[in-house]
């Protein structure tokens, strides 16, 4: 199944739920009065999407710190200091570092992931329902070789680990009637810049093996689940208007031709990520939703020149395995991008409304 206006995942996070979760923290607030007012803000994200016209929707993520917050709350095993940053940068030279947690003791399973999500999100909505969830190779991420081998000897022995916490987690999503489920995958994008490839060599790591090995790795979350539409979203980082890796997707082609997910939802709404042309690797039976409204600056984009550009991608993937989406959420972490909630909303309606000229309603 491909929902012809999509969306990738988080929302802008009202001022009050933010406040809130540092109440919480303070010990300002109870946990029921906390849960309130995260239920308020998910229904008013169900709101937006649902009035802009999306063909599905998520909860906007309004329970998570970040995109990977589920994760680990449900997980117990992170330490927070790894010392293996991420850099973050913007067009005008703006820099930010994000430590990156590492996994110190060995998994253990805490609660579920997104379960909460899902059922609250299934009974409010009108609209089909999607549901996001961390990948195997976004998790790769969390080991470091020193300061995890106490617990995991090897990277492999870990995510052996995070592939049975997700297949669980997937189960149960499932049993509960989701037939939508997203990984968000930002980190095979880090493996298409030569520049943070070349970092994962200076630290005795090889890319493209991890790239393989990962592969099989979030196959192995997803099978066995005929009926359920599986996707997979790769973008080039996501935090406060900033981004890490730049380049086109060649370098990690063998990602389309060899991961088993139904839909591939990819970033396209700069020269950052590259042209259309590595597409043609796409197999016939995948869809692809093109990311091609930005999420990272509040400028809207034009209609016909999005048209034009699904007019190019049609070219390696035809037009009825197409789909468009923003490029990532509005939030992937809870602060937020540097655009407003009218920004947000002009652009959710802006893909619902060309996605809808373009193929009509599903």
């Amino acid at each position: 199944m491909i929902y012809r206006s999509d969306t990738v995942g988080s929302l802008l996070r009202p001022d009050y739920l933010k406040e809130a979760r540092q109440q919480l923290t303070a010990g300002q607030l109870t946990p029921a009065e906390f849960k309130a007012l995260e239920d308020k803000s998910v229904d008013e994200a169900i709101a937006l999407q649902e009035g802009a016209g999306l063909d599905v929707i998520t909860d906007g993520e309004m329970r998570r710190f970040g995109f990977m917050g589920q994760f680990f709350e449900a997980l117990k095993g992170f330490g927070s200091h790894s010392g293996w940053f991420t850099h973050f940068k913007d067009d005008s030279g703006s820099t930010m570092d994000y430590e990156r947690p590492v996994v110190v003791e060995k998994l253990k399973w805490y609660r579920s992931m997104n379960s909460e999500e899902w059922v609250y999100l299934r009974s409010k909505a009108k609209k089909p329902g999607k549901v996001t969830m961390l990948s195997a190779q976004q998790a790769a991420s969390y080991y470091d070789a020193d300061k995890s081998k106490a617990a995991y000897p090897t990277q492999e022995a870990y995510l052996a680990d995070v592939v049975d916490y997700s297949r669980l987690e997937v189960d149960e999503l499932v049993r509960l009637g989701c037939t939508y489920i997203q990984l968000d995958a930002p980190q095979y994008a880090a493996l298409l810049d030569p520049q943070i490839r070349q970092e994962y060599r200076d630290r005795g790591s090889n890319p493209d093996k991890l790239i393989d090995m990962c592969i099989e790795m979030d196959n192995a979350i997803i099978a066995g689940h005929p009926g359920v539409t599986f996707g997979i979203h790769v973008c080039r980082g996501n935090n406060r208007s900033r981004y890490y890796a730049s380049g086109d997707y060649e370098p990690i082609a063998r990602l389309f031709e060899n991961a088993r997910f139904n839909n591939f939802l990819l970033e396209y709404d700069d020269e950052r990520s590259g042209g259309f042309e590595p597409l043609r690797h796409m197999p016939e039976d995948r869809g692809v939703v093109l990311g091609l409204i930005t999420t990272k600056k509040p400028e809207l984009e034009s209609a016909d020149e999005l048209k034009q550009r699904i007019e190019e991608a049609s070219r390696y993937v035809p037009l009825e395995r197409l789909a468009l989406s923003p490029q990532c959420g509005f939030a992937s972490v809870e602060a937020g991008n540097r655009l407003s909630f009218e920004d947000e909303r002009a652009k959710l309606e802006l893909s619902s409304r060309v996605a809808h000229e373009v193929w009509g309603h599903n």
